[in-house]
């Protein structure tokens, strides 16, 4: 196999959209043949499933690329080991969607230092040794989601309300950048209170349940749930329906999905969700692009959307689902 050495100081912030405008022109496509290892934190989780499928559609588009795919449960030490097997192999560029930053960090510093190209998408890790990180904007969506509650609950100085928050893991940062925005969005109004602690529900539709049937049992008033993606969102939903109360609750997601939170937003089941896209296609790309010997921006941030009733249903036709 073929690889380059790389060392790539170019600018910090640059959204998808404006990449044509970056270089002048479409990145020229590399031609040789590439063996790109993509390492996956997990396939349970919807949104990684379909992360999953556009990364491979992507790839299906390139006749020079092998695409080796390693999904690592869920777990650290799982990961540590994929990536580690892809360093063994010498292939050309490294693909990687972190478990969480701290734990991914070592092994990410140890194939730039084998002279492999490190693509980070979605979870960054501490460290910047790596070519360019690809995701969505977390502090983003964390304002609009911000935004949009605080008008649903009355708007800015009439806000009135109870709101439970349902973390995702709580050792990666995605969570606190969907969290801090959405908290300021409600600093100064008296009549907002957040009832619990930081819950985490992992990302997962059954821990959400649980932490939304206890919160249930121990309050009498609840207005308002945020979960941090749109699988916990249905899942507090769910909770609050088998105990007759999801009526009087409104339930906000992120991901936006069109079989999953746009599909509950068009049936009422949640109030809002906020696109959060997939980076497996642009990773590839821009993985090639270097490859072929383009430079290429150190961030790539991905764009949002809010998702309501007003626009629910035209999604779902777009995407042959209505």
């Amino acid at each position: 196999m073929k690889r380059r050495t790389f060392s790539k100081g170019i600018s910090a912030l640059v959204s998808a959209t404006a990449l044509t405008a970056l270089f002048g022109a479409t990145p020229t496509v590399a031609e040789d043949n590439y063996v790109i290892g993509f390492s996956q934190v997990t396939t349970v989780e919807p949104w990684r499933v379909q992360f999953n499928k556009d990364l491979r559609a992507e790839a299906e588009l390139h006749a020079n690329v092998e695409l080796l795919m390693a999904d690592a449960n869920d777990r650290t030490e799982d990961q540590v080991a994929d990536v580690e097997n892809f360093i063994r192999q010498e292939v050309d560029a490294i693909l990687i969607s972190p478990k969480e930053s701290a734990g991914l960090t070592g092994v990410v510093e140890q194939a730039t230092d084998a002279g492999i190209p490190v693509f980070v998408l979605d979870r960054n890790v501490d460290t910047d040794k790596f070519v360019q990180w690809v995701g969505g904007d977390n502090v983003l969506i964390g304002e609009a989601a911000g935004a949009h509650a605080l008008e649903l609950l009355g708007g800015k100085g009439n806000a009135v309300g109870n709101i439970v928050e349902i973390y995702g893991g709580l050792g990666i940062q995605a969570t606190f950048d969907r969290s801090d925005p959405f908290h300021a969005a409600f600093e100064g109004e008296e009549g907002v209170t957040f009832l619990l602690d930081r819950q985490s529900g992992d990302w997962k539709q059954d821990q959400a349940y649980d932490i939304m049937s206890t919160a249930l049992r121990n309050y009498e008033d609840i207005t308002l749930v945020y979960g941090h993606n749109d699988p916990m969102a249905y899942g507090a939903y769910l909770a609050a329906k088998d105990a007759g109360r999801e009526d009087e609750i409104i339930f906000l997601g992120v991901d936006g999905l069109p079989g999953e939170g746009v599909s509950w937003v068009a049936n009422g089941e949640l109030a809002a969700t906020f696109l959060y896209p997939t980076p497996g296609a642009e990773g590839l790309r821009q993985a090639l692009s270097y490859l072929a010997g383009n430079d290429v921006p150190k961030q790539v941030v991905l764009g949002t959307q809010a998702i309501t009733p007003d626009n629910a249903d035209e999604i779902l036709v777009k995407n042959g689902l209505k």
